[in-house]
């Protein structure tokens, strides 16, 4: 792949803004059984979700002992960046702050804010644009600041990275080795899906989101040299009269196997690490549909903390410290830009 990578000179900026920090910005998730609700209602905060529901996400973290995987890959993911800044530098030192639970952000910009730190740069464990995905990080970070109040430090985001290479080529080199666990046999004709997180149809409408999903899935597909791929999502949510992004992975696994296939393998595309969407809706719901109906079922594992991964995040804090720089990316939309426009990724 490469050989593919495209470069992109940024000539827009005319000043570099100097950073002392680096922020890492995350969903947040419970440690322990009695923080599994109050965790979940602080998710769903302002919005018109039944009780029941609540109710039912929350088995999915009792089975884990209420237990979040999310925030151990997220310190597995600091310490990695760390060793990676501490070698090549710039040496940043790096703080953790969630949207919806501990660490909050509020807490971990006060502290900023006591260190003396006066601008950072974030990185949002989020690959896409889309208002869950990127906005509504923002909103919490503005919020945060102004619960902070004036020493509140700077906080501007690190570009959309769903079309780096340093997001891709993990991912081809995950799907491969998924489809290596296949029969040799039988690979060809295995059923490619690429999953990510459903949104409101309306809220999708307001991005590119499910324009730089099918991107991705192009250019992984493509890297594997398989021409055929199919996005599917995962993850709804919301009340059954709304419009979601479809076809429902678990629907089309059974469509799948309907139609004759023996083997799939299902690529979580839509998330950077193996948190509760991955661990509960496909290794654990898609495969108990997978197994009831008689089809294998492979998972190939998300980035993590791949080394290429974290050069990525390495990278684009340096285009954020350099004078007109090069900015790598691999398709045909180019690199995100730096800012995001007043009316970007509204809620729908």
């Amino acid at each position: 792949m490469e050989n593919l990578v495209t470069t992109h000179r940024q000539s827009l900026r005319t000043e570099v803004q100097p950073y002392d920090a680096l922020l890492v910005v995350s969903f947040g998730g419970p440690e322990g059984m009695d923080e599994v609700i109050p965790f979940l209602e602080n998710v769903l905060r302002g919005r018109n979700v039944p009780r029941h529901r609540l109710e039912e996400v929350a088995e999915h973290y009792r089975l884990f002992g209420g237990v979040s995987p999310l925030n151990a890959q997220n310190k597995a993911l600091i310490a990695a960046l760390q060793t990676e800044l501490e070698t090549y530098g710039p040496n940043l030192p790096i703080y953790w702050g969630n949207r919806n639970w501990h660490p909050l952000l509020t807490d971990t910009l006060r502290q900023m804010a006591d260190d003396g730190i006066q601008r950072a740069l974030a990185f949002f464990t989020s690959a896409y644009s889309s208002y869950s995905g990127c906005r509504q990080y923002r909103e919490d970070i503005s919020r945060a600041r102004a619960e902070v109040g004036p020493n509140a430090p700077q906080v501007d985001r690190l570009r959309v990275f769903y079309n780096h290479p340093g997001f891709i080529e993990p991912n081809i080199e995950n799907t491969r080795a998924a489809f290596d666990q296949l029969p040799v046999g039988r690979r060809v004709s295995a059923a490619l899906l690429f999953t990510a997180h459903s949104i409101p149809v309306s809220m999708a409408r307001a991005s590119d989101y499910e324009a730089q999903l099918r991107e991705v899935c192009q250019l992984v597909a493509s890297g594997l040299g398989r021409d055929t791929w199919e996005l599917v999502f995962q993850s709804r949510s919301g009340p059954p009269h709304q419009p979601w992004l479809e076809p429902d992975v678990c629907k089309r696994l059974e469509q799948l196997k309907a139609y004759g296939v023996e083997d799939t393998v299902i690529v979580p595309i839509g998330f950077i690490s193996d948190h509760m969407e991955v661990i509960y809706d496909l290794d654990t719901e898609a495969t108990q549909v997978a197994n009831r109906i008689g089809l294998n079922l492979i998972r190939a594992k998300t980035v993590g903390t791949h080394p290429a991964f974290i050069t990525m995040i390495r990278e684009l804090i340096t285009e954020r410290m350099t004078e007109n720089p090069v900015r790598r990316y691999l398709g045909t939309r180019g690199p995100r830009q730096d800012f995001c426009a007043v009316d970007c990724c509204l809620p729908g």
